[in-house]
């Protein structure tokens, strides 16, 4: 049996998908240790408690906790350029925080979060087999895909072409702005310079990403690291709210973000807009907004955090910012999808809930009360394509395939030579003191 570290970004949506693969190792037999944002080390140690009780779970560095104010830019260009300050700011944290936790657990592998730059820069190096795990779609380049970011259509005639590579590399040199900073932190850890941020996400030998194909736009070309393995689908146990029982008609699930990104006007529309759909109840959750500053109409419920699953189950459509999360959870029900999506990935998100004809995309500048009524009751006859989705996750593999790849890892497949290990100042160190620092 093996020893797995498992190290995330500060974001429910980066712990939660990969908690289904931990437990699954866990079940397996192997021990777990799990360094991940601080509001959530309770809650991951009681679920992991339940199939590996000797499972270590402890906070990442306080430093790496900051908000990545992507919601302040005036355009989702401009909000990836900021979240991307914002994972280089956290990287230079990480390097000590991940060199102590492989000194303390002394793993045999390691499963580093894709957006967790400086963790992996350190995971590159330990000498350690290494996979990193994505929950949200990859900035890849792809023949077979748009560029990553706008939320183009994919398009093969020779307009679309040539829209691709004028786009491709305009979002690549503002995207590979910050880069230089980038490969400063890689070298304190004693890591080789990147030419290019998306090649951050290639460097590991193996890369699980939670989705799947026909979500995930179809490529001839995946590097051979990538594994797609469906959602990780996972929420803390809690049971459904008593008033659940007695409703009679189907839902209409609204929610928002759990990381604040200032869409509290989404809330707003679906409560005005679907206030005379009598033949729904609108259940909206708004997690990181007040949900005071909304008043429901008779036909509604407004709560901050509702156990999302039960609802689901009874929903007739999710109406959402295109968090992967709640998106892949709404699929994998076979329940379509509204999106509004507001900036990070979520343009990418809508855009394949559209092209898989498992819901409908509505841009966030045209969210009116209306429009989003006229959306939701578009995305209702969705069901078929949702279903397809959701067939498309559970044959993907799921938790097992996710599992099965670490194990094979950490079997000896996968390893990479040591060079330099991050001690507890960051510097760069040698290759036979990254032996004592990390135990390989």
């Amino acid at each position: 049996m093996a020893r797995f570290l498992a190290y995330t970004s500060p974001a429910r949506g980066h712990l939660f998908p990969i908690l289904p693969t931990l437990l699954e190792l866990g079940r397996r037999g192997h021990e777990i240790s799990l360094r991940t944002l601080g509001a959530e080390v309770e809650r991951a140690r009681a679920a992991l408690a339940a199939v590996a009780p000797g499972a270590s779970v402890r906070p990442i560095a306080p430093a790496i906790e900051t908000d990545l104010e992507d919601y302040k830019a005036r355009t989702p260009l401009g909000a990836i350029r900021r979240a991307v300050r914002a994972f280089i700011g956290r990287a230079a944290h990480e390097l000590p925080d991940l060199g102590a936790a492989i000194r303390e657990e002394r793993p045999d592998a390691l499963f580093i979060d894709i957006n967790s730059w400086g963790a992996a820069a350190v995971a590159e190096v330990s000498g350690l087999p290494w996979a990193t795990f994505s929950p949200y779609f990859l900035p890849v380049p792809s023949r077979d895909a748009p560029p990553f970011g706008p939320g183009f259509a994919p398009r093969q005639d020779l307009l679309g072409r040539v829209r691709d590579r004028l786009v491709r590399a305009l979002v690549f040199r503002w995207f590979n702005g910050p880069l230089p900073d980038l490969n400063a932190v890689r070298a304190r850890a004693g890591a080789p310079p990147l030419d290019g941020l998306e090649r951050a996400c290639l460097r590991a030998p193996r890369l699980v990403y939670y989705t799947a194909e026909p979500f995930e736009y179809p490529r001839s070309d995946w590097p051979p690291s990538v594994r797609l393995v469906g959602p990780g689908i996972w929420e803390p146990e809690a049971p459904p709210p008593p008033w659940l029982a007695l409703v009679d008609r189907p839902l209409v699930l609204v929610t928002l973000s759990t990381e604040f990104q200032d869409d509290g006007r989404l809330a707003q529309a679906a409560l005005d807009g679907l206030a005379g759909e009598r033949d729904v109840l609108v259940v909206v959750t708004t997690a990181s907004v007040d949900p005071a500053a909304f008043q429901p109409p008779p036909s509604a419920r407004v709560e901050r955090f509702l156990p999302h699953a039960p609802l689901i189950a009874r929903a007739a459509c999710v109406v959402c910012h295109g968090g992967m999360g709640i998106t892949q959870k709404a699929l994998a029900a076979s329940v379509p999808v509204c999106v509004v999506p507001f900036g990070r990935d979520q343009l990418e998100v809508a855009r394949r809930v559209e092209v898989a004809g498992a819901g409908v995309r509505l841009p966030a500048p045209g969210l009116t009360p209306s429009r989003l009524r006229a959306a939701v009751r578009a995305a209702r006859a969705c069901r078929e394509g949702a279903a397809r989705v959701a067939r498309a996750f559970a044959a993907a593999g799921g938790p097992a395939a996710a599992a099965s790849v670490l194990e094979e890892l950490a079997a000896g497949r996968g390893r990479t030579p040591a060079r330099a290990a991050a001690p507890e100042d960051g510097a760069p160190i040698g290759a036979e003191r990254a032996r004592l620092v990390t135990g390989t």
